[in-house]
């Protein structure tokens, strides 16, 4: 019978990804800006049409105090998880993927990791490589 390989365990708990998870997506869920001065195209306007992007984001800001709120290794693992969801390597790299964001960490996790506009997609693709599903979350909490 062959062996099945043991996943590596993470310091982060599904719950508190899968949490993060569903409020990146709100925050990247966001209106355009309206602009009563705009043209009636794009190009009259300056292609200045955007996302809303304000500092008083409060799904920003739960966020950002989330993500630092979590300890080091969680940190670590989050970022490595992001790496892994966007296919910098398999569940195989693990130990290499998280020591390089072992020495990348600084104050600035939640900056770098807001910054990316996929980031719910690549958690949640990482946390199905771990056998992990939101379905099953959802299922633990209630």
């Amino acid at each position: 019978m062959p062996k099945v390989p043991t996943l590596p365990t993470l310091s982060i708990s599904p719950q508190k990804a899968y949490f993060i998870v569903a409020k990146a997506r709100q925050y990247c869920a966001k209106d355009g800006l309206t602009d009563p001065e705009s043209g009636s195209n794009a190009s009259d306007d300056g292609m200045r049409s955007i996302l809303e992007d304000r500092k008083d984001d409060p799904v920003r800001a739960e966020l950002v105090s989330v993500i630092h709120d979590l300890n080091i290794d969680e940190q670590i693992d989050l970022v490595a998880l992001t790496w892994l969801g966007r296919g910098d390597g398999g569940l195989e790299n693990w130990d290499e993927l998280r020591a390089e964001a072992s020495r990348a960490h600084n104050k600035r996790t939640a900056a770098y990791l807001l910054g990316m506009p996929t980031l719910a997609d690549r958690v949640e693709e990482a946390l199905s490589m771990f056998g992990h599903s939101a379905e099953e979350v959802e299922a633990d909490l209630f």
